[in-house]
């Protein structure tokens, strides 16, 4: 199947339709494209879970297309959701709360918390809004490829992933590159449990109280497993000096494959190294992260080295995909 514009009315109310009949569709938010279907039908959650190859007790995100909308999946909504929602929906943010109960079982892996969203995309909100006239109360959407590896940020990455079967609504390149934040609403004080683009400096204002880290209580949530985001090539974090030293003490791989190198550092690889240059702007990094793993998988590399980005609080969501894009 063709991939649809998401700018054409008659694209979203086809893939609405088709979320509506229970089907999977691709489509586009701000942060990377979801493999969507609706939330209120097990079964065709289910179909997400066979798709990606996805355990079935790691935990889907809702997506809705207000706090309104939100109100159909939750026992309530804490005072502090309420304010995160207020001040960063539609955003690249998700709140954990108690689930409802009875409501988005499969989506929610079974488990008392329920994971929501509402994405800042047109395209997005076009569907739901259109999904919702037909009586699908939220849409279902982990990332849109196969489990554990990178995340697609582009419609051809969907593509690539599942080929032609698959209803993809193109929205061109998504804005900020990787998953949302994940904050947990559901307990006595808020836990940031996945980082994002939104900075938690950023999330503290607008909860008007700080953030914990994750404990042994927190809520299983999406993208939380120590290995994910993993392209083919094994990831390496290495800090600028030891980057250099790598690249002017090591040998051609004796496969004769290639390495990819992507650093801060302006560098003069040898003629093994495809060197990518890392922007200095933690955004613009998140932006074309996936599709810089991607580029280098599609070239066929050995291996990727990744200059450690720096310990500063902009490029927290930047590091801890790295991170896991690296643990093997």
């Amino acid at each position: 199947m063709p991939l649809l514009d998401a700018h054409d009315p008659q694209a979203v109310a086809r893939a609405a339709r088709a979320l509506a009949a229970g089907e999977l569709v691709a489509l586009p938010t701000e942060t990377v494209y979801g493999l969507g279907a609706r939330a209120d039908d097990d079964a065709a959650v289910g179909r997400i879970y066979a798709a990606k190859g996805r355990p079935a007790d790691h935990p889907l995100i809702v997506h809705v297309c207000d706090a309104q909308a939100a109100e159909a999946f939750a026992v309530e909504l804490p005072e502090r959701a309420r304010r995160l929602m207020a001040r960063l929906w539609p955003g690249p943010l998700t709140v954990v709360v108690r689930r409802r109960p009875g409501v988005a079982q499969a989506a929610a892996a079974g488990l008392p918390t329920v994971g929501l969203r509402c994405p800042d995309h047109p395209a997005a909100q076009a569907l739901l809004r259109a999904a919702r006239e037909l009586g699908v109360p939220g849409v279902a959407a982990p990332s849109a490829n196969r489990f554990g590896r990178v995340s697609p940020t582009r419609a051809s990455h969907v593509a690539e992933e599942f080929g032609q079967a698959l209803l993809v609504l193109d929205g061109g390149p998504c804005r900020e590159g990787i998953e949302s934040a994940i904050v947990d609403c559901s307990r006595d004080a808020p836990h940031l449990l996945r980082p994002g683009t939104l900075s938690r400096e950023a999330l503290q204002a607008a909860l008007g109280e700080p953030l914990h880290e994750p404990d042994a209580a927190a809520p299983r949530v999406s993208g939380s497993l120590a290995s994910h985001y993993a392209p083919r090539a094994a990831v390496h974090l290495l800090d600028a000096p030891r980057l250099q030293e790598r690249l002017h003490a090591a040998q051609p791989p004796a496969t004769g494959a290639e390495v990819g190198v992507y650093s801060r550092q302006p560098l003069a690889g040898p003629a093994w190294a495809r060197v990518r240059r890392m922007p200095d702007n933690p955004g613009w990094v998140a932006h074309e992260l996936f599709a810089v793993l991607r580029e280098f998988d599609a070239l066929g590399v050995e291996s990727i080295w990744v200059e450690q980005p720096p310990e500063l609080p902009a490029w927290e969501g930047v590091r801890d995909r790295l991170r896991r894009a690296a643990t093997r």
